[in-house]
């Protein structure tokens, strides 16, 4: 569907308080454009006045050496004043494009997972480029072009009609046509050029897949399969695309011809009006100077139309990302923390956002220094409730409590402040292993770094690497194994020193020396703080102080080790499993 016209040049919000910031950039721009025009539409008079002297013989060589110097003046005029809104517009398209590709990042942080559940990688970096590209396109060129063509065609015509009227109004004759077909193209123009951009989303998002598990593919020899379905995507790209070159096949040649067919009409009956000595030789090339003029607005018409278009189109795909809401919010009065003591759950229950059936229910547990476990099956909603914890979605006021206050009445960035996150799959970075690992704290002193990566027990292996800290890892540490981004993210966790730090599993890839020793480091760190680990290895889990036992989303039990293994059977389970032993 087509953008209605009074929307389509209207400025979204995302973009006015730009052009208000940059207003007198933008007049400054107008106005040496003005000039340009101005110099342009004053050359042909002065070439009028000398062909008729040189016609009547009224001329001196006086005169016409001061009528070039006027021309070369004006010339060089123009060659300024073009200069300088180029400098000042196209300058200002490249400010819009900074400031929108800077609002569309600080809104991309501030959104929640419920977003980027719903929104690809691909799609948001075709956003972040070819989107941002079109815009930046429209706002500059295509602002000028649109002023220039208003200003040219309103000066032409007035020029033309001081000549002659009547030959105006011939010459004027074919432009409703150019209006009425550029009107009526313009609407397709939009709706396939949004396709072209969600498809280079698509397109995006498949490279950005590929690239990423390119060792997966390579084990499954899927080569061939990914590049018939990339090359499949590429083919609907260029289909989209030969679709809107078709638009703009039409556009720029009918608006050429429409020209040309008033050039046509000038050259015939404005001749017969020479002939019969109606206006003057110098009026009529004058006239033809000012048609030549304004052959540009119209050729530029369909030029304009598709620049605009394909901005309007772009920014109103950003304007939706711009208008997205986190769904995760705090009170307005909400208020910071420092160093929490307890953690409350008050019959906890949640629901991911688009699903009915929740996925944890009616837990009530109350949480205090000392190490905490929690366990269950596949599916019991035990990395749920550390998502919660760790505040990456939004729930109901009154289940979590954090010291006797509300955990939706606690500033957000407080409360992340006071907790470290390892989360299943370790997020790690291209950048070096120093960097990785004083992630939360960057500026900590080498030292501080070193000592966190003992505590996760991988300084031996990273004194073994070329460039030791210095070693870059590449995108999400695919220099190293499983265990060691799984003990670099401890290190990184271990770094910034939280009053709770919160383990989902982050020791599944982790030998068991290794386990051992990370193990006694968190038990040091539980004596006087809050650690919660999610595993599905009971071993470090023993010296517990409390494990909670989840099952389908439920608290089913709720002790030690000791404890749990005499009324929990579905801890039983687990632990006779793990240890080579059969239930009763």
């Amino acid at each position: 569907m087509a953008i209605p016209l009074s929307q389509k040049f209207s400025l979204p919000w995302s973009i006015r308080p730009i052009f208000h910031q940059y207003r007198w950039r933008i007049f400054s721009g107008i106005l040496a454009l003005l000039v340009v025009d101005f110099c342009q539409l004053f050359i042909p008079r002065l070439i009028r006045s000398a062909i008729d002297g040189l016609s009547s013989g009224g001329i001196t060589d006086q005169q016409l050496r001061g009528t070039a110097a006027a021309i070369l003046g004006l010339a060089a005029a123009v060659a300024v004043f073009r200069f300088l809104w180029r400098y000042m517009i196209l300058g200002f398209s490249r400010l819009v494009e900074q400031d929108l590709r800077d609002s569309l990042f600080r809104r991309l942080l501030e959104l929640d997972r419920a977003f980027f559940q719903r929104r690809t990688t691909g799609e948001l970096m075709a956003l972040a480029t070819n989107d941002l590209s079109a815009v930046q396109m429209a706002s500059g060129m295509g602002l000028i072009a649109s002023i220039d063509a208003i200003v040219m065609t309103i000066a032409a015509i007035l020029c033309m009609a001081y000549i002659n009227p009547q030959l105006t109004l011939v010459a004027m004759a074919p432009l409703p046509l150019l209006a009425l077909l550029t009107r009526f193209l313009a609407g397709r123009l939009h709706k396939r050029f949004k396709n072209v951009q969600e498809q280079f989303s698509r397109l995006t998002e498949a490279a950005r897949s590929a690239i990423t598990n390119i060792r997966l593919l390579k084990v499954y020899t899927q080569e061939d399969q990914q590049t018939e379905q990339f090359a499949k995507l590429g083919r609907q790209y260029i289909s989209f695309s030969v679709n809107v070159a078709k638009i703009q096949g039409i556009l720029f040649p009918a608006s050429g011809f429409i020209a040309n067919i008033s050039l046509l009409i000038i050259v015939f009956f404005g001749g017969r009006l020479v002939i019969t000595n109606t206006i003057s030789i110098g009026d009529f090339v004058a006239f033809i100077s000012y048609l030549f003029m304004l052959t540009w607005p119209m050729m530029a018409i369909g030029w304009v139309a598709n620049i605009i278009e394909r901005g309007s189109t772009s920014l109103h795909r950003i304007q939706e990302i711009l208008e997205e809401k986190p769904l995760l919010t705090v009170a307005a009065d909400a208020e910071p923390i420092t160093c929490p003591r307890q953690i409350k759950l008050d019959d906890l229950s949640f629901t991911y956002p688009g699903q009915t059936r929740p996925v944890l229910q009616n837990i009530t547990l109350t949480i205090e220094p000392g190490l905490w476990g929690i366990v269950g099956r596949i599916g019991s909603g035990k990395s749920t409730l550390c998502q919660l914890l760790a505040r990456l979605y939004c729930i109901p006021a009154n289940m979590i409590f954090v010291d006797d206050r509300d955990i939706c009445r606690i500033s957000l960035s407080s409360y992340r402040k006071n907790l470290a996150y390892v989360p299943q799959t370790a997020a790690l970075f291209s950048d070096t292993l120093a960097a990785n690992i004083a992630f939360g704290r960057p500026m900590a002193a080498r030292a501080e770094i070193i000592a966190a990566a003992k505590a996760a027990a991988i300084h031996g292996e990273i004194m073994n690497f070329p460039r030791q800290y210095d070693t870059k890892i590449g995108e999400k540490g695919i220099k190293l194994s499983g265990g060691q981004r799984q003990r670099l993210a401890l290190a990184r966790a271990f770094l910034v020193k939280s009053p709770i730090l919160l383990i989902d599993d982050g020791l599944a890839a982790v030998d068991a020396e290794a386990e051992r020793h990370i193990m006694r480091e968190i038990k040091a760190w539980a004596q006087h703080h809050i650690v919660i680990m999610v595993t599905h290895r009971l071993t470090p889990l023993v010296s517990a102080r409390q494990i909670a036992v989840l099952e389908n989303g439920r608290l089913s039990a709720l002790g030690c080790h000791q404890e749990l293994i005499e009324k929990s059977e579905i801890y039983k389970e687990i632990y006779n499993k793990q240890n080579g032993r059969h239930t009763a």
